[in-house]
């Protein structure tokens, strides 16, 4: 029987100190701490993974790329009045030079506004009640100038942005596209790629633009929880290689839930991976059957999140819940900036 996801969030409820989520990174990146949950659990050092870790596995990372996504725009001025200042949260591009959009306040944005000299037209209203803004032209290439990184809501920013820009960023981040890093790659150091190499660790990647709903909470019944889309891209080479490690016997590691969520979206029967590209809304709950990776490093996730179930239905629920005591009795610092965990996949 499919267990109930409502009542496997209940049971793995827990209270999380706000001092518990880490405001800061790790000094150096892989010095984070790592947590071994499988059959037993293991305590370990981030830069460790390399010994953890067996020759021929194949790592698979997200190269996607945080864009400048957060924009303070002004309304236009029109017979003295307007010029008010909108917070706009670019999302997406829906189409070509139309964009996704969190305003605040949104009752006031009206149907026009300046992002720096970028003029936007207001042209719709989606569900969640987020904007379409039109641009006249491609509005990427100008977001470094007007744009800041859209840190998440729990991080008490205090350094410059130019700070974040570097260290809220993966050091393997490719293509330009998430409004949120794939965090559990943010404990890679270009040393650690090098060792795990030596190692004999093979690494290939994929693209997931992660979304701003990978914030939203689970505030209802589970069944009733919207997964904002999400763009994601398996080329042919990285397909190749992930079916070629399957065949083999070879272990497949995800790095980042974004990375099981591409994964799996493009997933056959046999645990096979299809190249191409889409949107995925994909929602992994306990009774999910997680076919590609066999392992999984992520970071520690929050209270009555979509992340929580996902990593309970990857790596059991009796796992999760014993590794998420061992977290919180032992120190360990949750969420985007914090510690990480390499879950084995309950099979």
């Amino acid at each position: 029987m499919r267990p109930d996801p409502d009542a496997v969030l209940a049971r793995l409820h827990f209270e999380l100190p706000e001092s518990r989520i880490a405001q800061t990174g790790a000094e150096p990146r892989d010095a984070s701490r790592l947590m071994m949950v499988g059959e037993r659990i293991g305590h370990h050092i981030f830069r460790e993974m390399p010994d953890l870790l067996r020759p021929g596995d194949l790592l698979v990372f997200n190269e996607s790329r945080v864009i400048p996504a957060r924009v303070m725009a002004r309304k236009p001025v029109v017979n003295g009045m307007g010029g008010g200042q909108i917070e706009v949260l670019l999302l997406r591009e829906e189409e070509a030079n139309v964009w996704s959009a969190y305003l605040k306040p949104a009752k006031r944005a009206g149907n026009e506004l300046w992002l720096g000299e970028h003029r936007a037209k207001v042209v719709g209203v989606l569900e969640d009640g987020a904007r379409l803004l039109r641009f006249e032209y491609d509005i990427k290439p100008h977001l470094d100038e007007i744009g800041r990184l859209p840190l998440p809501p729990y991080i008490a920013a205090g350094d410059s942005d130019e700070t974040w820009r570097e260290r809220y960023q993966t050091v393997y981040a490719r293509e330009p596209g998430s409004v949120a890093a794939p965090t559990a790659g943010l404990h890679f150091t270009p040393e650690l790629l090098d060792r795990l190499e030596a190692r004999g660790i093979e690494r290939v990647a994929v693209t997931l633009h992660v979304g701003a709903g990978t914030f939203k909470p689970i505030t209802g019944p589970v069944s009733d929880h919207v997964m904002h889309a999400e763009r994601y891209t398996i080329g042919q080479a990285t397909a190749d290689a992930i079916n070629r490690a399957k065949a083999e016997g070879r272990r497949v590691a995800a790095v980042g839930t974004t990375t099981v969520r591409a994964l799996e979206s493009s997933a056959q029967e046999d645990g096979t991976v299809r190249p191409g590209e889409g949107d995925t809304r994909i929602f992994i709950t306990p009774g999910t059957r997680v076919r590609v990776p066999d392992l999984l490093v992520t970071n520690l996730h929050l209270p009555g999140s979509t992340l929580l179930l996902l990593v309970a239905a990857f790596a059991g629920e009796e796992r999760i819940r014993a590794a998420y005591d061992a977290a919180l009795a032992e120190g360990y610092r949750f969420y985007s900036l914090g510690d990480a965990m390499l879950l084995e996949n309950q099979g």
